[in-house]
């Protein structure tokens, strides 16, 4: 697939990005690699194979979910938000 500046300014326009002007031909240029690449794919015989393929024998190894509590870790958080009160977020009043 050929990419040109007008399809560059459709897939800015969707992504809400803006490219800098220098950046145009190296972007046009990147993106041309990146669908040649799954072209690539494309052409690979995926006949009989099943979609939910793993190498992982049994699947994704899962961790023991086992809760801690670190009050150092709420505090972090909370000295990065805008405004906290009382170990809680504030945010703007959206209903009045």
């Amino acid at each position: 697939m050929k990419f040109d500046d007008a399809m560059l300014q459709k897939l800015e326009k969707l992504s809400m990005l803006k490219i800098e002007e220098g950046r145009r031909a190296e972007m046009i240029e990147e993106l041309e690699k990146i669908v040649g690449f799954v072209d690539i794919l494309a052409e690979l015989d995926t006949e009989g194979l099943d979609p939910s393929f793993s190498t992982l024998e049994g699947g994704t190894p899962m961790r023991e979910d086992i809760p801690k509590e670190d009050p150092e870790i709420r505090e972090t958080i909370l000295k990065n938000a805008p405004d906290a009160k009382d170990d809680y977020f504030v945010v703007p009043s959206i209903i009045e």
